[in-house]
């Protein structure tokens, strides 16, 4: 039986997707008691209610026979498209950031940014942006996220977006690096059933373009600190163009935190056509504790994240299997 909630992750390396799950499932219980639906957390606390999958990718960004960091080095041809996105995020990050000494931070990597255009050669172009991305660990939500141990990790991640733009990498059978993380996507949703959609930062575009090519419904696309809008590097390379809402989405609600550094640009019904039924992104602001509140686990705590999800996954799981 196809799952009735699917979780699409974001930028970083191979997950268990069993043990993520869990984890997702049990930040949405935390949201859920938060929104006055007691008995669907203590549901889920036990590992109940929800029929659930997620939806993993990292493993294909890892450098065939490389290990550690290296797996996820800045290969050739990548390193303007991560100045681009690092200039985009910390342009639009110093346009609502409030904060005099992460403004001081986000500064100075900017003028490292700057140096970094005039760098002779890949290698030096790298290393520069490897700074760039050390300095902006010093941001307190980064510091003591915890997410990324080293600015040359970090760079690495982020670099897995313009990866997945690119269309490149191909395998053995031609097929490219964003075809083969769109089909683990595809292969966990069916026409049988409803299935609400939960995907984050990078899982947030790996979904639109999925979901252009189902035919399913998706009562429910739920998108959490995403990209998308980002107009340099992300919205103008989305396939198809000029990007909609797909069809088979019946709403559509976007969220995001004024301290996540990886989604500046929030409001998506600005950037995003409706589909055939008038569908549009509908955006709303959340407020985490401000410690690295990026993460998918810190969105789906909210009780105003949590809420409609569990509402509608609960029509979902009424509904009959084709």
């Amino acid at each position: 039986m196809r799952p009735a909630l699917l979780f699409i992750h974001g930028i970083g390396g191979p997950r268990d997707p069993e043990k993520e799950c869990g984890s997702w499932l049990a930040a949405l219980a935390v949201g859920a008691r938060r929104a006055g639906h007691a008995s669907v957390a203590s549901a889920l606390e036990h590992g109940g209610w929800a029929d659930a999958a997620f939806a993993h990718y990292g493993d294909l960004f890892a450098r065939p026979h490389a290990q550690g960091e290296s797996a996820f080095r800045i290969g050739a041809g990548e390193d303007e498209e991560l100045r681009h996105l690092l200039e985009e995020m910390i342009h639009l990050q110093l346009l609502v950031c409030p904060n005099e000494d992460e403004r001081r931070v986000l500064q100075h990597a900017r003028a490292e940014l700057t140096s970094a255009r005039q760098a002779q050669g890949s290698g030096d172009l790298v290393r520069r942006l490897v700074n760039v991305c050390t300095t902006l660990l010093a941001l307190p939500g980064l510091q003591r996220g915890g997410q990324w141990v080293s600015g040359r990790i970090m760079a690495g991640h982020l670099a897995q977006v313009t990866r997945y733009l690119s269309r490149a990498e191909p395998d053995g059978d031609g097929r490219t690096l964003d075809e083969r993380v769109r089909e683990r996507v595809l292969a966990l949703l069916g026409k049988d059933r409803s299935t609400v959609v939960v995907a984050h930062s990078l899982g947030t575009v790996v979904a639109l373009e999925a979901l252009y090519r189902h035919c399913g419904p998706v009562p429910l696309l739920v998108t959490l600190g995403s990209p998308i809008g980002m107009r340099t590097v992300v919205h103008s390379r989305l396939r198809p163009q000029p990007p909609a809402t797909p069809d088979c989405v019946g709403r559509w609600l976007n969220y995001w935190d004024r301290d996540d550094i990886i989604a500046p640009r929030p409001l998506l019904e600005r950037d995003i056509l409706p589909n055939a039924h008038g569908g549009l992104p509908e955006s709303d602001r959340v407020d985490s504790d401000g410690i690295w509140v990026h993460t998918a686990t810190k969105y789906l705590a909210q009780p105003g994240v949590a809420g409609p999800v569990v509402e509608a996954v609960r029509l979902a799981a009424e509904e009959p299997s084709a």
